[in-house]
């Protein structure tokens, strides 16, 4: 062999090297993503968001859906830990008990963002950054619109019952403490029964009722967590032979587009927006958190409230 040719094969040889090992460095992030399930349409489009964005992004995604069970999440990120993925992600189904498994998470050097909900945790920097709504702000928002509906009407008491979300839950604890903040200066409303529905449309119906079957026409403000159970509770209004929206003013959180529908009709007053689409600053989140960037601890999403009057217009709008 000559010594040009040893020269051109070497020479070939490097640059294919050179040529891998761009692929090599552009091995995709891959991420560990464990949702608390589909009890709503803001999980169902919250889960579509993610899963959206990571393909979008280029991210290689593991997904495990909880079912709404705390020890199933524990069970997923100890999974993604012992896969060894770039960083986890989780919404969380309650708030309390996970210092120990995130622990083993910053021992094996994986970051963790939470995205929708908090953790209850001594030492914060278990995790990186929260990615979502202020639900604190969303139920105060829900009871500034309640008191401003009361004071149209002068010398009215309202009578509300409140359906709370799933117990232990960051959204269920702020929108309640929230609401509270704002309302319990009012003397026109008075809490009659606040119980948990968790999330659900069948379970607000079924408190719902169980609701008007205790106080019946008493009743006239419901305040529900989200619009899951709002719209369980419609259908229970409407089988009692009330009116939704109007014998019973209906407050809920979300701003999915079944309460659009439902505003439209007449049959929901306002809806506070809880924004779903979190995936596209999930995924950059993760690429700046990969790359070593400083993220800050709370990343808010925009969102606004929507009252019945606005319904019509804004619902062409939605994306979920």
């Amino acid at each position: 062999m000559t010594v040009q040719r040893r020269t051109f094969i070497a020479a070939a040889a490097f640059a294919l090297a050179g040529a891998a090992f761009p692929a090599m460095a552009a091995k995709p992030l891959v991420m560990g993503f464990s949702q608390v399930g589909a009890e709503s349409e803001w999980r169902t489009a919250n889960t579509v968001s993610v899963k959206d964005a990571a393909r979008k992004a280029g991210i290689n995604l593991k997904f495990a859906d909880a079912q709404q069970r705390q020890e199933n999440q524990v069970k997923a990120i100890r999974s993604f830990i012992a896969q060894k993925v770039d960083v986890i992600a989780f919404s969380p189904v309650v708030e309390s008990g996970w210092d120990t498994v995130l622990r083993e998470a910053k021992a094996a050097n994986i970051p963790v963002i939470l995205t929708d909900r908090d953790v209850n945790v001594a030492d914060k920097s278990l995790y990186v950054t929260l990615i979502g709504s202020d639900f604190v702000e969303e139920g105060r928002r829900a009871g500034r619109w309640l008191n401003e509906y009361a004071k149209k009407q002068p010398g009215k008491t309202f009578n509300v019952v409140e359906l709370q979300g799933t117990v232990g839950s960051a959204p269920a604890i702020d929108r309640k403490t929230g609401f509270e903040e704002v309302t319990k200066g009012n003397a026109q409303l008075k809490m009659l029964r606040t119980q948990t529905a968790e999330f659900t449309r069948a379970k607000g119906k079924e408190v719902m009722e169980a609701f008007l079957k205790a106080h019946g026409k008493n009743i006239n403000v419901l305040y529900a967590h989200n619009d899951d159970m709002a719209i369980g509770a419609i259908q229970a209004i409407e089988e009692a032979g009330l009116k939704p929206g109007k014998d019973i003013v209906i407050v809920s959180v979300d701003g999915v587009r079944g309460a659009f529908e439902a505003m439209i009709q007449g049959k929901l007053n306002v809806t506070v927006e809880c924004n779903p689409l979190l995936g596209p600053l999930l995924m950059q989140t993760a690429k700046d958190v990969k790359a070593g960037k400083q993220v800050p601890k709370r990343l808010v999403v925009e969102e606004r409230v929507f009252p019945a009057e606005v319904a019509l217009k804004e619902f062409p709008n939605r994306k979920y």
